[in-house]
């Protein structure tokens, strides 16, 4: 039985990946680094794919010498958060994550998920570019969180889909929206006036609605798609209330074992890798608008007075969650 036990713990080390990294010695003896990424969405996704392609950029421009391993749909950790936790202990060298729980590192990157912040996405790619977006992603490695932020990736906007066509404010009365567990989004829906839900899962969005639980939800084109809530919800309104970008992260303790160069090496390549998921990103979203418009979904397009409206309401929002960072937020609506 001791044989045996001592067999399976073998095995079960062995199977175990190294999830910060290692390195190792080719055949000619150079050394080579190993380092792992985890990645919760699926393969084929835009920001999966961009992480394979970062991964190919670095080992490219080493010569052979970092490779960097990904792991996709949560394989090693199901969350953002277990993943980023990982990150800062070292346990993790790389991780493509949302810039809402970073935030709760670098404060400032909250004002650039406020509603209705941007005009476009071409609007937010100049301010995540530009000098207020580059300063947020520096202050992360400054931060004394032990976090590094390599590059900025696209999500898309997030509208709402409902089970009766929302045309106007109005309309948004007394309706029951699906929200994520966020106090700023919650408090959002509220100040248009519908009642923002917590507590339903993404996978449960569909029948939560087909069951009346709920009267819609909230999300980008190919969540909308993917999960098949157009099914259920088959208005879709296009008033972008948020753009939320993703970032690569780095673990500043896996990190700081390379040398300055190889640290450089990384940095370059995930700035590279930024237009290819945008890209990427736009292909998917025109592929998901076509599946749905193609099932019968109602694409609702607000006029400009009316999406005022919609921005209006946001002012007790902007003063609660602004506060602080009023000169930044001027200056993205303003300056770019």
């Amino acid at each position: 039985m001791k044989k045996l036990f001592v067999l399976v713990l073998a095995i079960m080390m062995v199977a175990v990946p190294v999830f910060a990294g290692g390195s190792s010695e080719s055949a000619s003896g150079e050394k080579t680094i190993n380092l792992v990424l985890s990645e919760v969405h699926a393969e084929g996704y835009p920001t999966t794919l961009a992480d394979y392609e970062f991964a190919r950029l670095v080992n490219e421009k080493s010569g052979g010498r970092i490779n960097i391993q990904v792991y996709s749909g949560g394989t090693l950790y199901g969350e953002e958060t277990g993943s980023i936790e990982a990150l800062q202990i070292g346990d993790l060298a790389f991780a493509r994550v949302s810039a809402s729980p970073v935030a709760s590192y670098v404060p400032a990157l909250n004002v650039i998920q406020l509603p209705y912040l941007y005009r476009d996405a071409d609007h937010m790619w100049a301010v995540l570019n530009g000098e207020i977006g580059q300063q947020m992603l520096a202050d992360i490695e400054t931060s004394g969180s032990g976090l590094v932020g390599l590059a900025y990736y696209d999500a898309g906007a997030r509208s709402f889909y409902t089970s009766t066509p929302v045309r106007s404010l109005e309309d948004m009365a007394g309706l029951r929206i699906r929200m994520q567990n966020n106090a700023m989004m919650v408090e959002m829906v509220g100040l248009l006036g519908a009642n923002g839900v917590t507590g339903i899962g993404p996978n449960d969005v569909y029948s939560a609605i087909q069951q009346g639980t709920i009267d819609g939800a909230e999300n980008n084109w190919p969540t909308y798609e993917s999960m098949g809530d157009y099914e259920a919800a088959p208005y879709y309104t296009l008033d972008a209330h948020t753009r939320v970008p993703e970032i690569l992260l780095a673990s500043k303790a896996v990190m700081d074992t390379l040398s300055e160069e190889d640290q450089q090496l990384i940095k370059e390549c995930a700035k590279e890798t930024q237009e290819y998921e945008i890209e990427q990103w736009n292909l998917r979203e025109q592929h998901s608008e076509e599946v749905v418009t193609a099932a019968g979904v109602e694409v609702i397009e607000l006029s400009a007075d009316e999406l005022a409206k919609f921005q209006e309401k946001m002012a007790p929002l902007y003063a609660t969650y602004g506060a602080g960072y009023e000169d930044i937020i001027a200056s993205i609506q303003n300056d770019y």
